[in-house]
């Protein structure tokens, strides 16, 4: 188990490096192409024709993108560069999550009956508290309740928040039941692992 997590270290510190040039790359096109866009780099000079040639192409997809959604076909490389920053961090973050799940697992196993049922109560707790920030958050953005991404986090935590609902009131228009239910959370699951051990 150790070797596997000082694999995953490894390909973590790659991955960061090679999104790293990447982006850095991404972002000597953006520049590039603006200053051919504004003609401030002569449209005939080597660097236009090489970017007609090769970059240009690559670009297209995302150029027909951007103009459908009704932006500018000269915005383009900055949205693949802001899409490639942010599909690093989630990338990034899907390694440390794994890397922290094996963690998670190898120490419970190791912990023998105990260990694994601290980590079945750590994990319990856990969904719960992201079910209740994704209903949070779907709340604010125009996602009905219904649909497939956030259903289970509504059945998950209604059984929740509809007693607390009863008893707390709501502050001015403002529903405050799912922050007291996840700090509440927090309370009852310290309260079980020191149960456990």
């Amino acid at each position: 188990m150790i070797g596997l997590l000082s694999a995953f270290g490894t390909f973590r510190n790659l991955l960061q490096v090679v999104l790293l040039w990447a982006a850095v790359l991404l972002a000597l096109v953006a520049v590039t192409d603006w200053l051919l866009r504004t003609r401030r780099l002569g449209p005939f000079s080597p660097v236009a024709r090489f970017f007609r040639k090769h970059v240009d192409p690559l670009l297209a997809p995302i150029e027909r993108r951007v103009v459908r959604a009704g932006g500018q076909p000269a915005s383009a490389p900055w949205w693949a560069l802001g899409a490639l920053l942010i599909a690093g961090v989630v990338l990034l973050a899907l390694v440390d999550f794994v890397r922290d799940l094996l963690m998670d697992v190898a120490n419970g196993v190791s912990g023998g009956p105990g260990g694994i049922a601290r980590l079945l109560v750590y994990w319990f707790f856990m969904v719960l508290r992201v079910a209740i920030i994704v209903r949070v958050v779907s709340s604010w953005l125009p996602v009905s309740p219904f649909s497939p991404w956030v259903r289970w986090a509504f059945a998950a935590t209604e059984p929740i928040l509809r007693p607390l609902r009863r008893i707390i009131p709501p502050f001015g228009n403002i529903d405050i039941t799912p922050i007291i239910a996840f700090f509440g959370l927090g309370i009852i699951e310290a309260l079980a692992r020191g149960f456990l051990g």
